[in-house]
């Protein structure tokens, strides 16, 4: 370092000097491109219509999770490809990353509220953006490495990212259409409902292109049994196996497999390859997008609007976001969007297996697996136009009327669907039951409009109840029912799905001829539960020797999950009708 007098101060070259310049320039390099006012639009900037593709492309990958039922039961069987193997996830395991990225999601979106209107729209979607496709990434190696922790941390970073990237857009387009609330925060969330339509067959397309399929021993092969697994000898070596029976390969969507035995862990199901380049798509989205968006200049009206004839609260008027918690309001809205989401989030978490479960046996020419898929992305197709539909219907007859709809309709929807499945079920050769099927997925598309609806609808009915000064953040407080439905909604349905499969499994244990059983599995009933455990005894495998006549469960097993649904949403529909104007005395300039 050099020091030069000129007078009395001293000139300093290099050292520390050097780096204050450096952090200077960097320091303006990011005020200037990624500060809070480097978003906001120039006055002659007229196209406000043009910043719903950023808006939406953003919340098309945010919106991933909705198809991740895709994926459930392929990575629930990375081991055995064609059935799962002792060491493969159990269903319940491979579907709550969904429920991670959700969740962790409503919890970031509520921490870092008041830190994305600190920074701005453009540092908040980079961060998310860079955080979802890190994500992806990382969830892709998991399955690879076959570590769930690895999984479940990818997912945790993905809601994460996905918190901190979902309201802004949602904030922009409000501040950009104060004339259209719903319908402005509707076509931007109807993108993040309409993630399962591009994930799906995404997902469908790269599993295709990197699976391998493992080898196929044939259908008679000398097999031992230990501690409830299947071994069979390949070259000098036992190796581990699975049984595919016909039922099994009804699931796949892989072609050239043929019931018998499969080696485990001699395929892929390209699962993970699929996450990485899904991570690597959905990064590029998002911190493209942050580039491109933009909000209005402060006391932007749009040209024909007069917010003094508007209806809702003033616009000088908001309760602050710190002020939310004290309104009973928040609660009752809370609590019954939850209860409200919670089938619909059940629904999508197990779509594609459980329509598998339910109707595959039955009906196998009409619901395969393309029809599996097919019906998940009608799914997502309910949940886009349900956040299209129900906002623009809101901007009509208001929110509150629009949330008894939503409450009141759910409830006989779930209550019937056990109705039409047993229709199916019990006669599915009658002219009759193919109109049941397409009953019940209309039915369950509905119930996942109105839950798409309802994440549609809420920020304009924060906005109406508190004011649209801090509805990022307020919104972001409203997340966590996001959060808490989609935790809530899998683990139930789940739970009630597992004990509905023990219970009849244990049902046909006590029908199936125990000599054929022995013949079968290798061992007597009594050491069933190691063979449970194992994954080596389940309904498929157990139904192929039972007595003629026997009705197969699988298909019933979610019956007592939808009445449950049924009775929380009309709790929901109870608090809903509690719902009143906020208090004067919480609004402030």
């Amino acid at each position: 370092m050099r020091i030069l007098l000129v007078g009395k101060r001293p000139l300093i070259y290099g050292g520390k000097t050097r780096l204050c310049r450096f952090a200077s320039s960097s320091s303006g390099f990011m005020e200037k491109y990624f500060g809070p006012e480097s978003s906001i639009a120039s006055p002659d900037f007229k196209n406000r219509w043009s910043m719903f593709v950023p808006a939406f492309a953003t919340h098309v990958c945010l919106g991933s999770p909705y198809g991740w039922s895709a994926i459930s039961g392929t990575i629930n069987k990375e081991l055995g490809f064609v059935a799962p193997a002792s060491a493969d996830w159990s269903l319940d395991m491979c579907t709550y990353p969904m429920s991670i990225m959700i969740a962790f999601g409503g919890i970031a979106a509520a921490v870092f509220g008041k830190w994305t209107m600190k920074v701005g729209t453009r540092k908040a979607l980079f961060c998310g953006g860079s955080l979802l496709g890190t994500a992806f990434l990382l969830s892709g190696i998991g399955v690879a490495q076959h570590s769930l922790p690895l999984l479940y941390m990818g997912n945790l970073l993905a809601g994460i990212g996905y918190g901190c990237a979902y309201t802004p857009p949602i904030q922009a387009l409000l501040e950009w259409f104060p004339d259209k609330k719903g319908t402005a925060s509707g076509i931007v969330i109807a993108g993040f409902g309409s993630g399962a339509l591009f994930f799906t067959p995404m997902m469908n397309h790269f599993i295709q292109t990197f699976s391998k399929l493992p080898t196929y021993l044939g259908n008679s092969v000398e097999t031992v049994m230990e501690s409830g697994k299947i071994f069979a000898k390949v070259g000098d070596e036992l190796k581990e196996v699975v049984y595919a029976t016909s039922a099994d390969l009804a699931k796949l969507s892989f072609s050239g497999l043929s019931e018998g035995f499969y080696v485990v862990g001699s395929g892929s199901t390209g699962a993970a390859e699929g996450l990485m380049c899904m991570g690597l798509i959905y990064g590029l989205t998002v911190m493209g997008s942050s580039l491109i968006i933009r909000r209005p200049a402060p006391g932007y009206i749009p040209e024909g609007y007069d917010p003094s004839t508007a209806g809702g609260t003033s616009s000088d008027l908001n309760v602050h976001v710190n002020d939310l918690l004290k309104t009973p309001q928040f609660w009752l809205l809370f609590s019954s969007s939850t209860l409200l989401c919670t089938g619909g989030m059940g629904l999508m978490s197990v779509a594609k297996p459980m329509i598998n479960d339910v109707f595959a046996t039955s009906m196998p020419a009409i619901v395969t697996t393309s029809f599996a898929s097919s019906y998940l992305m009608a799914m997502a197709a309910g949940n886009l136009g349900g956040r299209l539909g129900w906002a623009a219907i809101s901007d009509k007859i208001g929110c509150r009327n629009t949330f008894n709809i939503f409450t009141l309709s759910s409830v006989p929807i779930f209550a019937t669907l056990p109705f039409f499945i047993n229709e199916v079920v019990t006669n599915p050769t009658s002219s009759i039951a193919p109109v049941y099927l397409g009953v019940f997925c209309a039915a369950t598309v509905a119930s996942i409009s109105v839950m798409g609806g309802t994440f549609a609808v809420l920020p304009a009915y924060e906005a109406g109840l508190y004011g649209s000064k801090y509805v990022q953040a307020i919104h972001g407080r409203f997340l966590l029912a996001a959060t808490t439905s989609t935790i809530v909604g899998p683990y139930l349905l789940l739970t009630l799905r597992k004990m509905a499969e023990s219970s009849a499994i244990q049902e046909l244990l006590e029908k199936v001829d125990p000599i054929k059983f022995a013949e079968h599995f290798g061992t007597n009933i009594a050491q069933s539960q190691t063979l449970i455990e194992a994954k080596t005894l389940t309904i498929s495998k157990l139904m192929t020797i039972m007595p003629a006549g026997t009705v197969d469960p699988s298909p019933f097993i979610y019956n007592n999950t939808m009445y449950t649904m049924a009775g929380l949403v009309g709790t929901g529909a109870v608090l809903h009708f509690m719902v009143k104007p906020v208090e004067k005395k919480f609004f402030k300039k």
